[in-house]
């Protein structure tokens, strides 16, 4: 499928068992089989340690497994068809729902999906520690120095992400229409792909979650920036997107769905379980690891969240100008 967008851009191929509750449901009493989760994202980014440990647990506490699935690609969004069309609303299938997910119809002539009403969106779970990172022999030692080249050097440089018009993508548009730089765009279809391209330097930078932070911390990359609200004690050299003079706190919050118009007493368990694995000792070790903030909403909360979440990204899709054909 061809993408047309109105820069340039380059695409890269590349605990103990507790006793399970079940429901009575029109299949009969669930779950009776192992229940596929999707992560739309390749193995070994953030997203993906978070949401594999977070099904770990909750299959313990379901008494079914909670089976990881890697579907990578498109922006993190080529699961989002599957869920809304395709697979039974029986509990059996969920996915990630997050920002590309919402956004996506807004960039497209034909959508295959509306966030709001075409999936069960029963929790809201957690977010992403966003920045830019060089390779440590980059010739930039500050964001400064970066922006500076830049502007000096129209398409010059490249920076990488995990797909066309998520939201770390669009962070950095909105940042090159701020400063009135051009750069080349270009794609993975995981974050985590991206890295030795950066190490190697034939990408500049990479602007995505924080698969950066360990070769930040063994000194091979360097960290230029966070979008985060406050610096991260973790990284207390970067500065924020604030400090370096853009209004902006970019930390790209998710949660899990599944097909439209499932049984409330599935969404319910299902909620509850993942809910109890969310606040449990082991997936917050996990989402400390990466930074990872807590933004848990449940059921009801959570609808509404994507359903006002949906109008801004409305909004800021028209106000940027970028679309996917």
């Amino acid at each position: 499928m061809a993408l047309a967008l109105s820069r340039r851009h380059a695409l890269v191929a590349g605990g103990a068992v507790l006793a399970a509750p079940r429901v009575a449901s029109g299949q009969g009493r669930y779950p009776e089989r192992p229940i596929r989760l999707i992560i739309p994202w390749a193995p070994g980014g953030s997203a993906d340690a978070q949401l594999r440990s977070l099904g770990e647990q909750a299959g313990r506490l379901l008494g079914q497994p909670v089976v990881a699935e890697n579907r990578g690609g498109a922006g993190g969004t080529l699961h989002a068809v599957h869920l809304a069309r395709e697979a039974r609303p029986d509990g059996y299938t969920l996915g990630q729902m997050h920002l590309s997910v919402i956004r996506r119809p807004f960039l497209v002539r034909n959508p295959q999906w509306d966030a709001t009403t075409d999936f069960t969106n029963f929790i809201g779970l957690s977010g992403w520690l966003f920045g830019v990172a060089v390779a440590a022999n980059s010739r930039f030692q500050t964001w400064q120095d970066m922006i500076t080249y830049a502007r000096a050097n129209p398409g010059r440089l490249s920076f990488a992400t995990s797909g066309i018009a998520t939201t770390n993508h669009l962070t950095m548009e909105d940042i090159m229409a701020r400063e009135r730089i051009e750069m080349t765009h270009v794609t993975f279809r995981g974050a985590s792909e991206a890295v030795p391209q950066v190490l190697g330097g034939q990408i500049d930078m990479i602007a995505d979650s924080s698969v950066w932070a360990g070769p930040v911390e063994a000194g091979q990359m360097r960290l230029l920036c966070v979008w985060t609200a406050e610096r991260v004690p973790r990284f207390p050299n970067a500065p924020t997107l604030r400090e370096l003079g853009y209004d902006l706190v970019v930390t790209s919050n998710y949660g899990l769905c599944a097909p439209p118009r499932m049984d409330p007493g599935i969404v319910k368990l299902l909620h509850d379980a993942f809910h109890t694995a969310l606040m449990g000792p082991e997936n917050t070790r996990v989402r400390n690891q990466f930074d990872m903030p807590l933004v848990y909403y449940n059921t009801p909360d959570y609808q509404q969240f994507v359903v006002q979440r949906a109008a801004y990204e409305r909004e800021m899709v028209t106000r940027l100008g970028i679309r996917m054909e």
